[in-house]
């Protein structure tokens, strides 16, 4: 059985991606149902792909509480939206927030099959990023995390960060806290400070 902990970092997770997906849905000019369905690929997308990939059940198959929160998320921004539009850069934060939860189950769920380090790392940049890629994609916008954003590289950095917190000895709480935090701080900064990854100078022939 997951543990609370997870459950309740899982439905946090998938609500805040749901936000972000929401909004850009409705910057698509998507309707009602429209924007249901981008919230809830953006909300479930990562850790779908994470649990088919470590051949373990998909969590929300098993629990209709991942979709009433991409429905919960999809309600409020239909009716505040707009307030939240007024916010700056809200789809980044939604973004960064999510990664930042999002990150350290990654590393727990592979951790929990065994997993060595590099796949610990790459379910977790899965797990935060790839819901975030199929929104993009559905909704027509350029994917963040194929373009200059520092975006993979923040949920890869942070996932170092836990990992090497958990070859150290630290609590699981600790290392996926340090994860956390460390995706979290990256992002943020990236979006503060316009950090931007390094683009490829050469031309096409």
């Amino acid at each position: 059985m997951t543990p609370l902990w997870l459950s309740a970092l899982d439905m946090a997770a998938v609500f805040v991606f749901a936000v972000s997906g929401a909004l850009l849905g409705g910057r698509a000019r998507m309707d009602a149902f429209g924007m249901l369905v981008a919230a809830f690929v953006t909300g479930v997308g990562g850790g779908t792909l994470r649990d088919l990939l470590l051949d373990r059940p998909v969590f929300w198959l098993v629990d209709a509480r991942y979709l009433a929160a991409a429905m919960a998320a999809t309600a409020l921004v239909w009716l505040f939206g707009a307030r939240l539009e007024r916010l700056s850069r809200p789809l980044s934060w939604a973004d960064a927030l999510g990664l930042a939860i999002a990150a350290p189950l990654g590393l727990a769920a592979a951790r929990s099959v065994g997993a060595v380090w590099p796949v610990q790392i790459a379910m977790a940049v899965v797990t935060g990023t790839f819901g975030g890629l199929t929104r993009d994609l559905l909704c027509g916008a350029r994917p963040m995390i194929l373009h200059r954003e520092i975006y993979a590289t923040a949920v890869a950095a942070g996932a170092a960060v836990g990992v090497l917190a958990d070859a150290a000895g630290a609590h699981p709480y600790v290392s996926g806290a340090a994860c956390g935090a460390s995706v979290f701080a990256v992002r943020a900064a990236a979006i503060l400070r316009g950090w931007e990854s390094p683009q490829w100078r050469g031309h096409a022939p």
